[in-house]
């Protein structure tokens, strides 16, 4: 059998951790759904087994996701070093990613995207607003794993770290959203996007998603060329915030170039806003998402 398979050498106790850190994360999976409808006094059970509101279910899926994206930084995290320290960094990571999860929402609906009731636009079913909601849930959380794994350890310092992705996170979608809403603006006669996304415009949100989430891909880049400080608490807001945000100007350029070469010959503004053109705007948000994760990948290659 060693001559047909080469394994490479595995802890003889990993299905323990496995097991363990597992099963904390389903339970933050159910914890999540459950508060999904506390905090909102929405019934989930209602919304998607009675009145099939798709728009729920989208925005639900966007949390459940953003929050297997956080844990996904802290699963095998303690492996070798106990199960009851494993079960407690899962607990207190897993923990701060439902807090976080729900401090940028919260932040994102306030500040971000404050010319519409979030909340109300779900219940009433507006697949748009979920779209661009579960986009920017899932960006936060890329975010937030990538500085998740960039601190090293679980003390206070690693979470003071992980909670300044608040700040990062909160910064790096408010930029994106600003620059997209001005650029929508000025090409299409000084129309509101916020506006546009409440009458359910899905192919925008289509659209927007996608840069969201590349963004957010580009500017995790950043935990390749910052040296984590344990006690440079400042410094290490101060570098994700210029760094990432510098990433983030150089991927919307980089996109904008492909976009005109891949889809030439095409009117995307007219495609995608007049037109509701849901299979360009997909196009334009895999693009987005595609450049990143080159950029992510291939753009500091050199550094290992």
């Amino acid at each position: 059998m060693d001559q047909l398979i080469k394994l490479v050498a595995i802890e003889n106790d990993l299905a323990i951790y496995l097991v363990i850190d597992i099963a904390i994360a389903v339970a933050m999976l159910f914890v999540i759904r459950t508060l999904s409808g506390l905090f909102t006094k929405v019934n989930v059970k209602r919304e998607l087994g009675e009145r099939d509101n798709f728009a729920f279910g989208i925005s639900l899926a966007g949390r459940l996701l953003s929050l297997t994206i956080v844990l996904s930084a802290v699963v095998g995290r303690q492996v070798g070093m106990g199960y009851v320290a494993a079960a407690i960094s899962m607990l207190l990571f897993g923990g701060s990613g439902i807090v976080l999860v729900r401090l940028g929402r919260y932040a994102h609906d306030k500040i971000v995207l404050h010319r519409l009731d979030r909340g109300q636009m779900i219940t009433d079913k507006n697949v748009s607003v979920a779209l661009v909601d579960a986009s920017a849930a899932i960006a936060s959380a890329i975010i937030t794993k990538s500085i998740i794994e960039w601190s090293v350890g679980i003390d206070i310092n690693a979470f003071i770290a992980l909670f300044s992705a608040v700040i990062v996170v909160l910064l790096v979608l408010l930029f994106a959203t600003r620059v997209y809403e001005y650029n929508f603006r000025e090409n299409n006669q000084d129309n509101s996007f916020q506006k546009t996304l409440c009458d359910g415009q899905i192919a925008l949100a289509i659209q927007h998603g996608g840069n969201l989430i590349g963004i957010a891909i580009a500017v995790s880049t950043a935990s390749k060329v910052l040296v984590y400080s344990p006690t440079g608490y400042v410094s290490n807001i101060t570098g994700w915030l210029i760094v990432g945000l510098a990433f983030a100007v150089l991927l919307m350029l980089l996109t904008s170039i492909t976009k005109r070469i891949v889809l030439a010959g095409i009117n995307r503004r007219d495609e995608v806003v007049l037109q509701h053109n849901i299979g360009v705007a997909s196009i334009e948000a895999v693009l987005s998402v595609g450049i990143a994760i080159l950029f992510s990948n291939v753009f500091f290659q050199g550094i290992y």
